[in-house]
C-alpha cells in the first residue's frame, strides 16, 4: 500500500518534493499560496529539472485541510514564521500514528511541533537541497544534496517513509546528533541567506568575491561559536569553510531568503540570525556580524533603504555597498 503523504507547504521546496515523490506515494499538497494553488488545479505543476528536463503531475493542493483526508507522513516545509499556524492546520490530517517531519529553516520548528503533538512523532530533519519558483506552478530543481533525518523507531511509519523518499530518488542519511545537524544548517544559512537577499545576488559571489567571503565566512563562525558554547558539535570541522563550499557548490541559486524578498515577504531571518543572537546572549557569546545582517534583512522587510553598508569583520570595515548593486 501506497504510503498517504501531506505535503505541508506550497513553495519551492514542498513543490520539488511533491513532484518527486508522486510517483512513490500518495501525495496532497496543503498550504496558502492562492496563486500557486490556482496554477496547480489548472495546469498541474511542473518540475523543471537543473538538465533541462520537464515533467508536469496532476496533483491534489489545496488551502482547506478539512477537504483531506488524513495521512500517514506530513512533510512540514513551511516557513519558519508560518510553523504555528502548520500545527493549526494539521490537527485534521492526523491519525493516531501519523509522523510528523520538519525540513524547515532556523531554530525552534520541531519544539512547536513536539509541543502540539508529542515528541515521540516528531522527526527533525535538514537538507540542502535546492529549487526555485520559476513562477506559479512551474519550480526548478536548482541543486541535489542529502536529507538527514534523526533516527525514529518508534514511529511505525518512519522507516516507510524513508523507503519512499529513497525510491523517489533523495539521498538520505539517518543520524543521531540532531542538533548539530540543525547548528551545521544553522550556520551555512546564517552566513548565506541575509547577504544574498540584501545585495541581491546568486549564491556564487559570496565565494567569488573576498569581501564578501570574509563576511559570509564570519557569520559561519560566530554561529559555530555559539553552537559551541551549548556543547553542540557541527557535523563539519570548520564552519568558514563549509559556507564557502556550499556557496561555491550552489552557486547559480537564489537562496531562499533573496526569493522571500524579490517576492516582497517575510523571511526567516528571526529564525535563523535571530536565534544565532539569542543563543549569543544567553551563552555570552559575541555574535556582531549575525546582528548587523538582521537589521539589514529588517529593514528591508520593512521596505526601508539601507544607508550604510558598511560592516566590521576582525577589526577590518568592509563597505559592500558596491555589490548591491550588482543585481540579477
Amino acid at each position: 500500500m501506497m504510503l498517504r503523504i501531506g505535503m505541508i507547504g506550497t513553495g519551492a521546496l514542498a513543490s520539488l518534493m511533491d513532484a518527486r515523490l508522486a510517483e512513490q506515494a500518495d501525495v496532497v499538497m496543503l498550504g496558502s499560496w492562492p496563486e500557486q494553488l490556482d496554477a496547480i488545479e489548472a495546469h498541474g505543476l511542473t518540475l523543471v529539472e537543473a538538465d533541462g528536463r520537464s515533467q508536469t503531475l496532476s496533483l491534489i493542493a489545496t488551502d482547506e485541510p478539512l477537504l483531506l483526508e488524513p495521512v500517514d507522513v506530513a512533510l512540514v516545509l513551511v516557513k519558519s514564521y508560518q510553523t504555528g499556524t502548520a500545527v493549526r492546520r494539521l490537527r485534521t490530517l492526523l491519525n493516531t500514528d501519523t509522523l510528523i517531519v520538519t525540513l524547515q529553516n532556523g531554530l525552534g520548528n520541531w519544539d512547536t511541533l513536539a509541543q502540539a503533538y508529542g515528541a515521540w512523532r516528531v522527526v527533525q530533519g535538514v537538507t540542502s537541497l535546492g529549487a526555485t519558483m520559476v513562477q506559479p506552478g512551474v519550480v526548478r530543481a536548482a541543486g541535489d544534496g542529502p536529507i538527514s533525518l534523526a533516527r525514529m523507531a518508534a514511529n511505525m511509519f518512519f522507516e516507510p517513509f524513508v523507503a519512499c523518499l529513497r525510491a523517489a530518488g533523495f539521498s538520505v542519511e539517518l543520524v543521531h546528533d540532531v542538533q548539530g545537524l540543525v547548528w551545521g544548517k544553522l550556520a551555512v544559512n546564517a552566513a548565506i541567506n541575509p547577504l544574498t537577499a540584501v545585495l541581491h545576488v546568486r549564491n556564487g559571489l559570496l565565494a567569488e568575491e573576498e569581501a564578501l567571503c570574509r563576511v559570509m565566512m564570519a557569520a559561519a563562525r560566530e554561529t559555530a561559536v555559539a553552537a559551541a558554547a551549548q556543547g553542540i558539535q557541527l557535523p563539519y570541522p570548520d564552519a568558514a569553510e563549509r559556507a564557502r563550499q556550499v556557496a561555491q557548490a550552489t552557486a547559480q541559486n537564489q537562496s531562499s531568503m533573496l526569493q522571500d524578498v524579490q517576492r516582497g515577504s517575510q523571511t526567516e531571518i528571526d529564525a535563523i540570525c535571530g536565534a544565532i543572537i539569542k543563543a549569543g546572549q544567553r551563552f555570552a557569546v559575541p555574535t556582531p556580524i549575525n546582528a548587523q545582517l538582521w537589521r539589514w534583512v529588517k529593514s528591508v522587510e520593512a521596505g526601508q533603504p539601507i544607508s550604510d553598508w558598511q560592516i566590521a569583520v576582525d577589526g577590518v570595515v568592509v563597505d559592500l555597498k558596491r555589490f548591491r548593486e550588482t543585481e540579477d
